[in-house]
């Protein structure tokens, strides 16, 4: 059981952390970026795996994920509230099943680090609250 600032602040953590990793999503320039890294990174611990290549829908698609989920961030930094915090463990829940799919459809294994930060921060999100003893009364 969390008191409710320990549930903020894991909220508050969590909108950063998706901040600073969606960042890069959300322009076309940045995304490209990434997709060259990701590529380096995955031929260093992966050299017999395909490159990622960047197709236009693809594109779209993960530049609209990235602005939608900076957007998200910043609304969770400005307005702190459990009720955001509860909403965000639920999109953490559904975004970490679709990256198990990808991971489990021949997506690279870079995922991992980040399915197993979605998922934990998801169940961190979704503990219930202590009861203040004003509410016990």
């Amino acid at each position: 059981m969390l008191a409710q600032t320990s549930l903020l602040r894991i909220g508050r953590l969590s909108a950063a952390y998706d901040l600073g990793v969606t960042l890069p999503f959300a322009t076309p320039w940045t995304y490209a970026l990434l997709i060259e890294l990701f590529n380096h990174l995955q031929t260093i611990a992966w050299p017999d795996a395909s490159p990622i290549a960047i197709e236009p829908h693809q594109m779209l698609f993960a530049n609209l994920m990235g602005s939608v989920v900076v957007v998200w961030s910043i609304v969770r930094l400005r307005l702190m509230m459990v009720e955001l915090v509860r909403w965000d463990a639920v999109a953490r829940f559904l975004f970490t099943a679709w990256q198990i799919h990808a991971l489990t459809s021949g997506a690279t294994p870079l995922l991992v680090p980040f399915i197993v930060i979605e998922l934990l921060f998801g169940i961190a999100q979704s503990l219930p609250l202590k009861r203040r003893v004003a509410d016990r009364i």
